[in-house]
C-alpha cells in the first residue's frame, strides 16, 4: 500500500465536482447500519439481571449469552464480505436488516436461553454484515477527498447506536421500576428493551430500498452501465465515463471476478496488507472496549454505584463517544488515519493503566470490589477518558482504513477475514472479562488491556501507511 496521495494525484475525483447532497443522502442511509451495529451490541448491557433470573444463569453462562451476539457477527462478517462480491453491497445489507427485525422480536419473546441465544445469533449475522459493509459501501460511493470525513459518520453512529439503546433501556427500566420489573402487556423491562429495536431496523430496511448499489461491485459484475449512471449522479456524466474505466483498469490487472483466493501473493503467501487489516482489526478490540459498553452496568456497580446511576452513566459515556467522533471527522481527511491511531493508542495506554491502578487501591466485600470516594472518582473519570482517546482513534478509523485500504480486487475479501477476525477477538475479550475478574481481578484484567494499547503503537509504528487522499483505485496491497 503506498503512502498517502496529494490533490494532484491522477484520478483524483474532485470533492467540489461531486454532487455532494445525494452523496450525503446515500452515506446517511447505509450509516443506519452502524445505528443498528451499535443498538445491537449495546442492547444486551443492562438486560443481564434479566436474563439470570429469568434463566437461572450462572456467572459463565451470563457471559455466554451476552457474547451469543458475537459469534454470528464473525459468521456474519465473513459471510457478508464474501456475498457482497457475488450479490451486492445494498442487497447484502437489506438481508441483514431483515435480520435485525427478526432477531429483536425473538430475543424480546425468548421462552429459554437456547432460544435467546440463537436470536441473538441471527441478529449478530446481521451485525457482522453491517459492520463490514456499510463501511466499506461509503467507501465506494464518495470522493477520496471527503471520504475518511463520510466514513467516519459510521463510528458516530455505532456510538449514536450504542447510546440509543442505552438511553432506552435507562427509561424503560426508570418507568418499569428496574430492569426485571412488569412494564406493559405484562412482560418486564429487559424484554421490551430487545423489542424496541425494531423501530431502527424497519427504518433501515425501508431507506435501503431506495439507495443505488456501489459503482464498483457493479463495475466488477460487467453491468458497467449501470456503474455509470449511479456515478454521473455523484460525478457528472464526463467524470463518471473515466471513472468506470479506471475502475475496469484496477480489476482488469487479476483478469477475474474477485475470490477469496485473491488474498494471496504470488508466492501462495497471505498479501501484507491482509495482516495489517488484521491487526488493525484486533488490536481494535484487545483495548478492550466492548467491556466498557457489553459490561458497563455490572463494572461500575462492582464499584459502588447504583443500577440507575449505572446506566446513566453509560448515557454520558455515548455522548462524551460522539463528541470524540466528531473531532476525528473534521481531522481525519486533514491530520491523516496513522496519526490519529498513534494519539489514540498512547492515549488508551495511559488511561487503562490509571483505571487498573485505581482499582488496584479496592479491597474485596463480599467478592465485590470497593474503592473509596476519590478512586472511584478517579477510576470514572479515567475511563471516560479512555472512551474519549478510543473514539477518536481506532473506533472510527480502523473501520475507516479496513473500507478503503484493500485494492478493489480484493476489498470483499478482505473485508470478510479482517471483519471476522475483529469479531473473533471481540468474542474472546467479551466473554473471557467475567472470569478473568474474577479469577485474575480488575486490575491485571484492565492492566491487559493497557499493555495491548502500548503494544498498538508499536503496530502502527511499523505495519501501517496512510491513505489519506488516495483514490481507491491506487491502492495496492
Amino acid at each position: 500500500m503506498h503512502a498517502g496521495s496529494n490533490d494532484s494525484t491522477p484520478g483524483y475525483a474532485d470533492t467540489a465536482s461531486a454532487n455532494m447532497m445525494f452523496v450525503f443522502a446515500i452515506v446517511a442511509v447505509a450509516t443506519i447500519g452502524g445505528f443498528m451495529f451499535g443498538y445491537d451490541s449495546g442492547v444486551i448491557n443492562g438486560t443481564q439481571d434479566g436474563l439470570q433470573q429469568t434463566f437461572s444463569l450462572t456467572r459463565f453462562e451470563t457471559g455466554f449469552n451476552v457474547a451469543a451476539l458475537l459469534v454470528g457477527c464473525a459468521v456474519g462478517a465473513f459471510i457478508a464480505g464474501r456475498l457482497a462480491d457475488l450479490i451486492g453491497r445494498r442487497t447484502v445489507m437489506i438481508i441483514a436488516a431483515i435480520l435485525f427485525v427478526v432477531s429483536a422480536l425473538a430475543a424480546g419473546d425468548a421462552p429459554s436461553s437456547v432460544v435467546f441465544i440463537a436470536a441473538r445469533f441471527l441478529g449478530g449475522l446481521g451485525v457482522g454484515a453491517a459492520s463490514v459493509l456499510c463501511p466499506a459501501y461509503i467507501s465506494e460511493v464518495t470522493p477520496a477527498r471527503s471520504r475518511g470525513k463520510l466514513a467516519s459518520l459510521q463510528q458516530i453512529m455505532i456510538i449514536t447506536g450504542l447510546t440509543g439503546a442505552f438511553l432506552a433501556n435507562y427509561v424503560l427500566a426508570k418507568v418499569a421500576g428496574g430492569s426485571t420489573s412488569t412494564l406493559w402487556l405484562g412482560h418486564p423491562a429487559w424484554r421490551w428493551m430487545f423489542w424496541m429495536q425494531v423501530i431502527p431496523a424497519a427504518a433501515f430496511l425501508i431507506m435501503l430500498l431506495i439507495i443505488p448499489e456501489s459503482p464498483r461491485f457493479l463495475v466488477s459484475r460487467g453491468r458497467l452501465a449501470q456503474a455509470e449512471k449511479v456515478l454521473a449522479r455523484i460525478f457528472g456524466s464526463a467524470e463518471a465515463k473515466r471513472k468506470v474505466e479506471e475502475i475496469s483498469r484496477s480489476l482488469a490487472t487479476d483478469h477475474h471476478r474477485p475470490k477469496l483466493s485473491d488474498l494471496l501473493d504470488s508466492n501462495g503467501k497471505i498479501r501484507r496488507i491482509v495482516w495489517v487489516g488484521i491487526g488493525l482489526a484486533v488490536f481494535q478490540q484487545l483495548v478492550g472496549i466492548n467491556v466498557v459498553f457489553y459490561y458497563g452496568t455490572v463494572l461500575w456497580e462492582s464499584v459502588g454505584f447504583s443500577e440507575s446511576d449505572s446506566l446513566l452513566i453509560n448515557v454520558v459515556s455515548g455522548v462524551l463517544s460522539i463528541g470524540a467522533c466528531v473531532f476525528t471527522i473534521f481531522t481525519v481527511d486533514q491530520i491523516g488515519r496513522r496519526p490519529l491511531l498513534i494519539i489514540g493508542s498512547i492515549g488508551m495506554a495511559v488511561t487503562l493503566g490509571t483505571v487498573a491502578a485505581a482499582f488496584s487501591t479496592g479491597s474485596l466485600v463480599n467478592g465485590t470490589l470497593q474503592l473509596s470516594h476519590p478512586a472511584g472518582v478517579v477510576a470514572l473519570v479515567s475511563a471516560n477518558l479512555y472512551v474519549v482517546f478510543f473514539n477518536l482513534s481506532w473506533g472510527p478509523v480502523m473501520w475507516v482504513m479496513l473500507g478503503e485500504m484493500f485494492p478493489n480486487q480484493i476489498r470483499g475479501s478482505g473485508l470478510a477475514v479482517a471483519g471476522f477476525a475483529q469479531w473473533m477477538a471481540n468474542y474472546a475479550i467479551s466473554v473471557s472479562f467475567p472470569t478473568m475478574a474474577a479469577s485474575l481481578g480488575l486490575v491485571i484484567t484492565y492492566g491487559f488491556y493497557a499493555a495491548s494499547a502500548l503494544v498498538s503503537f508499536f503496530f502502527v509504528r511499523s505495519m501501517v501507511h496512510e491513505t489519506k487522499g488516495m483514490e481507491l483505485e491506487h491502492m495496492r496491497g
